[in-house]
């Protein structure tokens, strides 16, 4: 079962296991900033209502908003 970035709390890992279909624009970001498939990383931050949400990926932090967020497919690591 695949989640959200939202479901994850602060320190929780996850890992991409794929995109949502019809996302292409977002999907390529995505890509060149290093969230490809099998990716791990780790929330570090959640903004109060949930948007952003910041990770730490491949040893660098990214902030991405909900609507690129929902692009991810994640399982917890």
């Amino acid at each position: 079962m695949s989640l959200s970035l939202q479901d994850l709390e602060v320190n929780s890992k996850g890992k991409v296991v794929g995109f949502t279909r019809g996302a292409k624009t977002y999907m390529n970001k995505l890509l060149a900033m290093g969230l490809t498939k099998g990716s791990e990383f780790t929330v570090t931050r959640v903004a109060p209502l949930g948007d952003p949400v910041e990770i730490s990926v491949r040893g660098f932090h990214l902030t991405l908003r909900k609507a690129e967020a929902d692009i991810l497919q994640i399982e917890r690591s």
